[in-house]
């Protein structure tokens, strides 16, 4: 058995080539819907290898964010895999308004990307402990979903101008429909709720899990006008109350200027379990800082 492994890791390193640029995995089963799945694998990459998944935002697609987030490049020098998900929908937004999608194992968009964890791990030599996931606009929102609903799959997660995990449910929305589900009140930044409402919302995507919760990262711009300001609130809220911590330090100007660093509860900008980052006068969507999230990530 260990054999096969070994031979199925190197059969895919192979087949990835010296391209600086993303392939289409062809042998992935795109369940349970039909996301097209893409990677880069670096060559002479050391593995077992972390993953990061990337995941793009409406009117995108995986060739366009894999250039956006700027992660090519740093895999081949930090060592680790990409995978970067494509939307079936025409519009290019990924489904986060199925209760499908926002349950573990429900059968929506977020179980296909957990599954493409799974096939990288087996086919490119991931490593299962090490897991991550960013995104940005819809990205940004299935970052937050898949991170509540498989924390047992993700480490960690950096959230770039998203929404707070299930505030995109519309009642009725399946995970097949075309275009997905879209939430005015939450877009706009019209729902409110307490920290353990929030945090209920997350806990019930999973029931019984007990596990450690991945640790966050969330960046919003205070010009948002397209996935508006409060979220940014709503969603630290919400993963406060799911980590339990109370207490913040903040910090001006910090990566830089007119960016307010927060930081919940104890450690540092690449140890803590949250950390927020609210950027003065940016709109939709808040720059990828890629080399902070890998420090953030610990890759």
């Amino acid at each position: 058995m260990h054999v096969l492994s070994t031979i199925s890791v190197l059969a895919g390193l192979l087949s990835m080539g010296t391209a600086q640029s993303i392939t289409k995995v062809n042998d992935f089963q795109a369940t349970p819907t039909n996301l097209g799945m893409y990677v880069y694998v670096p060559t002479g990459l050391k593995t077992p290898a972390p993953i990061i998944v990337a995941v793009h935002h409406c009117q995108g697609s995986a060739q366009q964010y894999s250039g956006e987030s700027g992660l090519m490049p740093l895999a081949g020098q930090r060592g680790f895999i990409v995978i970067f998900p494509n939307s079936k929908s025409g519009g290019g937004c990924f489904d986060v308004a199925s209760t499908a999608s926002l349950t573990h194992d429900g059968g929506g968009d977020s179980q296909t990307i957990a599954n493409m964890v799974k096939h990288a791990v087996t086919k490119y030599g991931g490593d299962s402990t090490r897991v991550f996931v960013t995104g940005t606009s819809s990205g940004a929102m299935m970052t937050n979903v898949l991170v509540g609903a498989y924390p047992d799959v993700f480490k960690a997660g950096s959230v770039y101008s998203g929404v707070p995990d299930g505030c995109f449910y519309v009642q009725g929305s399946t995970a097949t429909q075309d275009p997905p589900g879209w939430n005015n009140q939450c877009a706009n930044g019209q729902l409110t709720k307490t920290a353990v409402q929030w945090g209920d919302q997350v806990r019930s995507y999973y029931p019984g899990y007990n596990g450690t919760r991945p640790r966050m990262q969330i960046w919003h711009g205070t010009a948002d006008s397209t996935l508006r300001y409060p979220n940014y609130a709503e969603t630290m809220k919400q993963w406060s109350n799911v980590f339990g911590l109370t207490t913040t330090k903040t910090a001006q100007n910090t990566p830089q200027s007119g960016y307010t660093q927060t930081i919940y509860g104890d450690g540092t900008t690449t140890t803590a379990q949250l950390v927020g980052y609210s950027a003065n006068g940016v709109g939709h969507t808040v720059p990828v800082h890629a080399t902070m999230d890998l420090d953030f990530f610990g890759i």
